[in-house]
Order: C-alpha cells, then sequence, then structure tokens
C-alpha cells in the first residue's frame, strides 16, 4: 500500500510494516534518498518514517540557497548532482519548488578574503564548478547597488534558490507517487539490529523491519547514531531569519558576505512577489528535546545594520516576520554521509551545519546509488562517521528521547 507525505499521519493505514529499505527523517535528505531509490530500483520497498511532517525542521525554515560556490571542494561532486535534480526539479516531481536560477554571488570587504575568491575559483573548476571573480570598479560595473566598503564578488551563474517550505513535501509526494510508504507523525523510541536486519520501534509500540536502515534524523541524528556505538558532537543551532516587506523585484542574484566574522556573514535574496529574505550572522539557541529554536531580537538588529552596509539603498525596508529552526551542526562543519562503521546495512546523512538544503538531492541520489548498488560514483570518505570514533569512547549524555 502507498501512502502519500500528507495522507499517512500514523501507523494504521500501512498494511506492510517491512521493507528492503527504512528511511528515519523526513527532510530534504530522507524525502530525496527514498525518491531516488524508488526511481533507482521500483523493486526496492521502501518506507519513510517521520516524527512530524515532511521538511518541518531545518529542511523547511532554511534560506533556500542553492549554493554551490564556497563549499569544501569534497563536497561539490554531489552539489553539482543536486544542481542537476534542482534544474529539473519541475519535470521530476510534477510541481513546482519555485527553483531559480538567478545566480549566486558571494562578495567581500577584506583584502584576504578578496584573495581567497582567486583561489578558490581556480581549485572549483578541476571540480566542474566555474566561478567568474571580479574586483574593484569592474565589480561595481556589475552590481551599483553594493555598498563601497565591498571589495570583490565571486559569481557562480548556474546557482540560485528555492523554496525550503515546498522541496522536501514535494520530494516526500513523489517518492510517494513511484511505491515508497511515508508515514508522518510518528516518533522513533529504538532503533537495533535484529538478526540480519534492523527493527526500529515507534512510541505507539508498532514496529517496523528492514533489511537497510538510513538515518537522516537532522539534529536529533546522534541519539540514533549512538544506539549502534556511533555517537556524534553534534549540537543543535537555530538559523536567524528574517523578511522584508515586498519592494520591487531587482535583485536577480542571492548575495552573501564572505567573511570569518559572524556578525558580517549577511546575505539575502529576492523572490519574484518582491520580499527580502535575510539569513546570516551568528546563530541563535535551538533545544533538541522541546524542538524549539529562538531568533534573538540583538541578531535580527545586527543583520538589518550588516544589510544596510552591503547594499545602502535597503535602509528603508521594514522586517515583517522572523523565524529559526532546528539544525545539527558538527565541529569540523563537514557532514556525516555513508555507510556505518559498526553495522552493515546502516547508512547516514546528518551534520548539514547550515548548509544541507542545495546539496540534499545530490546526497540523496548518493545514498541510493551506495545502497543500490553497493557503490558509488562519488568519494564519501571524508564524510565517514569513523572520524568522530575519539568522541564515541566518551559522549556525553544525551538529553533527547525524540527523533526527527
Amino acid at each position: 500500500m502507498t501512502a502519500n507525505s500528507r495522507g499517512a499521519r500514523g501507523t494504521a493505514q500501512l498494511t506492510d510494516r517491512r521493507a528492503d529499505v527504512i528511511v528515519i527523517g523526513g527532510g530534504i535528505m530522507g524525502t530525496t534518498t527514498a525518491f531516488f531509490l524508488r526511481r533507482r530500483n521500483p523493486a526496492c520497498s521502501v518506507i519513510l518514517l517521520e516524527r512530524g511532517l515532511t521538511g518541518q525542521q531545518a529542511s523547511g525554515v532554511n534560506f533556500g540557497g542553492i549554493r554551490r560556490q564556497g563549499r569544501a571542494l569534497p563536497q561539490l561532486a554531489m552539489a553539482n548532482r543536486a544542481l542537476n535534480t534542482w534544474q529539473r526539479s519541475k519535470e521530476l516531481l510534477g510541481e513546482d519548488v519555485e527553483f531559480l536560477p538567478s545566480s549566486h554571488t558571494r562578495v567581500c570587504y577584506h583584502a584576504h578574503d578578496a584573495d581567497t575568491f582567486d583561489r578558490y575559483a581556480a581549485d572549483a573548476r578541476a571540480y566542474g564548478l566555474e566561478l567568474e571573480v571580479l574586483h574593484g570598479q569592474a565589480m561595481f560595473n556589475r552590481f551599483p547597488f553594493l555598498g563601497r566598503e565591498v571589495l570583490a564578488a565571486s559569481i557562480s551563474p548556474l546557482d540560485g534558490h528555492a523554496n525550503p517550505r515546498l522541496a522536501a513535501p514535494a520530494f516526500g509526494r513523489a517518492a510517494a507517487r513511484l511505491g515508497a510508504q511515508v508515514v508522518e507523525n510518528t516518533e522513533i523510541v529504538r532503533v537495533e539490529k535484529d538478526g540480519d536486519g534492523f527493527r526500529v520501534e515507534t512510541a505507539a509500540g508498532v514496529v517496523y523491519r528492514s533489511a537497510q536502515l538510513v538515518i537522516c534524523a537532522g539534529a536529533w541524528a546522534s541519539w540514533l547514531s549512538e544506539q549502534f556505538g556511533e555517537p556524534v558532537p553534534l549540537r543543535a543551532s537555530g538559523p536567524q531569519m528574517s523578511v522584508t516587506e515586498p519592494v520591487p523585484y531587482v535583485f536577480k542574484s542571492s548575495i552573501g558576505v564572505f567573511t570569518s566574522i559572524k556578525q558580517e556573514g549577511i546575505y539575502f535574496r529576492q523572490i519574484p512577489r518582491g520580499n527580502i529574505i535575510i539569513g546570516g550572522g551568528p546563530p541563535g539557541p535551538a533545544d533538541t528535546l522541546t524542538r524549539r529554536a529562538s531568533v534573538l531580537p540583538v541578531n535580527t538588529v545586527r543583520q538589518i545594520a550588516q544589510l544596510r552596509r552591503l547594499v545602502p539603498a535597503m535602509a528603508p525596508l521594514h522586517v515583517i516576520r522572523v523565524w529559526s529552526g532546528v539544525e545539527g551542526y558538527l565541529p569540523d562543519g563537514e557532514p556525516v554521509i555513508g555507510r556505518s562503521s559498526t553495522t552493515d546495512g546502516l547508512f547516514y546523512a546528518f551534520g548539514f551545519s547550515g548548509s544541507g538544503f542545495q546539496i540534499g538531492p545530490g546526497v540523496g541520489e548518493t545514498l541510493a546509488e551506495l545502497i543500490d548498488t553497493g557503490t558509488t560514483s562519488i568519494p564519501l570518505d571524508a564524510f565517514s562517521v569513523s572520524r568522530f570514533a575519539a568522541f564515541a569512547a566518551s559522549p556525553p549524555a544525551q538529553p533527547v528521547v525524540a527523533t526527527s
């Protein structure tokens, strides 16, 4: 029986609680993994379990940037693969997630950061990412609205942005149409290896079983990986997001400041209806136990000050709404993607440290390839959970009792 991503609000409608693959977590990683598993191999049965609604947590509250540039070089192969999916998203999903290939631009205020743009552009070319770097007057000729403190701009013409509130639910619905069972409002309390497969128990006492298991549970993933002897130092933080009143649609490129000074790290994009979406600066508090995150008023005030520094003409704009969500961050800023180092048949995708939205479809497709064939054309060694083996020897107490 197939359930769509808004129809299966529990487990009662399901006739089969066994599958070849169970995916835990209905964000962009989980829904795209389920989608590509079914697309690759219709004979592979898939159940996706989500504690709330698909796309409700980090995947639905982020900035929405489709940004490849600025990523660590080992991520670019998956980011390129993801871009191909974003470009074909309307065709693949049968609905519009508002992907706009409007380009992405990074700018900087400091000379050493401008030098970094040039070096990164040269290095990224080997990974299939073509960037255009402009300095000084050439940059102002292209972007005359930028503040005069800006020194350089790095432009990725094929990148852009999409609507995060639409994307993960759309992938979930598409996965369901391909035959995946998408089960929402289902809280997981225990996961374990059981013989040759896996046993997943819900808070309602329902048990699901599968041959393979994929954990894509965002900021809650360490509580699950710990049950397989692989805790990681995952911490929760909340993005500081805001949106302005609508104004004439003039800013086609998504623009962000590259800097090591957190207070300067502003970014914005404008949507066709005119509103300007803003993010950046130090993250705010988030709590995995209450599943709540907060926007600190001081962060919003600083954002607006930095926005006016970046684009002085935005000074009169008014913020009309702020929001946040619970995101999972790892100390090295790199995600965990790939096989478990302790348990055959177990796979992970979590810890994207605030930059998982764009790369999500690439991660989902790569995991589907790995699960289906046993290998992948994209190296995943840099993202192995085994790099946190020392942490596993003495992990802190985990207060979390639920998953997302």
